[in-house]
């Protein structure tokens, strides 16, 4: 689509602020009000299309696809997503060890174990932990725990956490960045410890790269999406 409109305004509204194009208020994908919590976000997400050029490119605006996610997606649906996200917890990655070489054994010791030594003091939750791939059952008090910090997120808080899970395949570090215990960078590069490691002994393809460094931006536009619903333009 071509881009359409010369000014891009914020607009304060009765639940929050909007994006206004040329006077005209943005809409979300499925034509609902782009209302997002705080000016913080609003002036990010103008930001966002005032950057557009000739063409408007979706993919470049990452903080408006989390807020149309939050207001179609997770608003009508979402006791599902909140379900979705906890089952993380389940199969987190932080869990299965490998059981070679010493060397990645280490490694993720050394990275996962505080994560794990974290959710216990955070939420009372312990994790038991495996060294392989077969499925080990998790205390059902800590997966009760885990969904009730899922439970006690905003929707937009809870579209950005949705985000997270899927990139990081790990509920744990996801809750560890959305609670200041890691920034983006350490929770990429928590979760993709296993890869890195691989990428080490046997290089990288240009497939694997694009896919690595979208994983990176989605965890990194969460995480700026996080700050600025908490008010602040930092992030």
């Amino acid at each position: 689509m071509k881009r359409f409109y010369h000014r891009v305004d914020i607009v304060q509204a009765a639940a929050g602020h909007e994006v206004a194009l040329d006077g005209r208020l943005v809409k979300t994908s499925a034509k609902h009000a782009l209302v997002v919590p705080n000016a913080a976000l609003a002036a990010a997400i103008a930001a966002e299309w005032d950057a557009q050029q000739i063409e408007i490119r979706p993919a470049e605006m990452p903080l408006t696809r989390l807020a149309s996610t939050a207001i179609d997606r997770v608003t009508p649906q979402r006791d599902a997503i909140v379900q979705q996200v906890a089952d993380y917890a389940g199969t987190d990655l932080v869990c299965y060890h490998a059981a070679q070489p010493p060397r990645l054994v280490a490694r993720q010791h050394e990275a996962w174990q505080p994560l794990v030594d974290w959710a216990v003091r955070r939420y009372d939750a312990p994790l038991e932990i495996t060294a392989g791939v077969v499925p080990i059952t998790q205390p059902a008090a800590s997966l009760r725990a885990f969904a009730a910090a899922v439970a006690e997120q905003d929707n937009f808080a809870l579209a950005a956490l949705h985000l997270l899970t899927g990139a990081c395949g790990s509920l744990v570090i996801a809750l560890a960045l959305i609670e200041g215990r890691l920034d983006a960078a350490e929770a990429y590069a928590a979760s993709q410890l296993d890869e890195s490691f691989q990428i080490e002994n046997w290089g990288e393809d240009q497939e694997q790269a694009q896919r690595r460094q979208a994983l990176a931006d989605d965890i990194s536009a969460a995480a700026r999406f996080l700050t600025l619903l908490r008010g602040s333009t930092g992030g």
